[in-house]
């Protein structure tokens, strides 16, 4: 299993735009892809899911994979999540 933290720096936080972007990057990869926020979690995959989150501009939220690219899916998401949140 891998795991990345990630300190969100868009004000509004986790919306339907960047959520749908961490989806589609997720949907790439065969591994378990869960985003933390708190006591919260929710499938990367699903976005309903990731906006129920609830996460905000300056909370800290952790994204773990699990699966046969789970070096690749955390690189992926880490850089998702730079370049949109």
């Amino acid at each position: 299993m891998r795991s990345i933290s990630y300190v969100i720096t868009d004000r509004v936080g986790i919306h339907a735009r960047p959520a749908g972007i961490v989806v589609k990057a997720a949907q790439k990869y065969q591994s378990e892809i869960l985003v933390h926020r708190g006591e919260k979690q929710a499938d990367a995959k699903k976005l309903m899911q990731l906006m129920s989150l609830g996460a905000k501009g300056g909370e800290e939220i952790s994204v773990t994979a699990e699966g046969p690219d789970e070096e690749e899916a955390c690189a992926a998401m880490e850089k998702v999540l730079k370049e949109n949140l």
